[in-house]
């Protein structure tokens, strides 16, 4: 028997996400931001903001992606406000135009 003609049973495999819940995840790639005090004040933010919208998204599981770099001449210091707002205002649009219309 090949696996083509095997049906797949639910009981036989684990759920990959078993709590009916909306989740969400955060990758910020070392090719956009080098440090790793900053990627994580990066994810931080993601995870912040995104807890308040969490409740209009459907449920299911949700990735938030760095597309591109934080400049390290425009944002010196990872805990610097300016990268906390600029980070906040990119993750406020993202949320906005991705959540469903009520």
């Amino acid at each position: 028997m090949n696996a083509q003609t095997m049906p797949a049973t639910t009981h036989d495999t684990p759920d990959l996400f078993p709590v009916q819940d909306t989740w969400v995840g955060a990758m910020v790639p070392k090719r956009w931001a080098k440090r790793a005090v900053t990627r994580n004040a990066i994810k931080r933010q993601i995870y912040t903001v995104s807890a308040d919208f969490l409740p209009r998204y459907p449920q299911a599981a949700w990735v938030v992606r760095l597309r591109r770099d934080f400049s390290r001449k425009e944002f010196v210091s990872a805990s610097s406000e300016a990268l906390t707002q600029a980070v906040r205002s990119e993750v406020l649009a993202l949320m906005q135009a991705g959540a469903p219309k009520a």
